[in-house]
């Protein structure tokens, strides 16, 4: 998983959300869940490579640091809750996915979850 396009359509299987584009620059997306407009991916272009930003739980933070160099302290985020996936390659296509679907978890409130049973 190496292009935007990809992660974006990746995090709208993940149900009842949708993309965003707050900041007027093409360059950023931001996935929000749809009952709460909470973000839980930021994906953007950076240093010419796609970067996306995920909420984790501490523990899964530092393991994911300490596994792959391409993830780092979140970009512009709580260091201790967000990290930055940098899509350079490095990391399996799996992992990325569970990064994004932790981070969907995380983020989903109350509003989220009873939408969810609904559908």
């Amino acid at each position: 998983m190496r292009e935007k396009r990809e992660v974006v359509v990746y995090c709208l299987t993940l149900g009842n959300v949708y993309e965003d584009y707050p900041f007027h620059d093409d360059k950023w997306c931001v996935m929000r869940h749809k009952a709460s407009k909470k973000t839980f991916a930021y994906i953007y272009e950076k240093n010419d490579q796609i970067w996306v930003n995920v909420k984790c739980e501490p523990q899964w933070r530092d393991f994911w640091r300490s596994t792959f160099e391409a993830v780092v302290p979140g970009y512009h985020m709580n260091k201790e809750h967000w990290n930055s996936i940098i899509l350079d390659g490095t990391i399996p296509k799996r992992d990325i996915k569970r990064m994004i679907a932790e981070s969907y978890d995380l983020t989903k409130g109350k509003k989220d979850a009873e939408n969810s049973r609904m559908d």
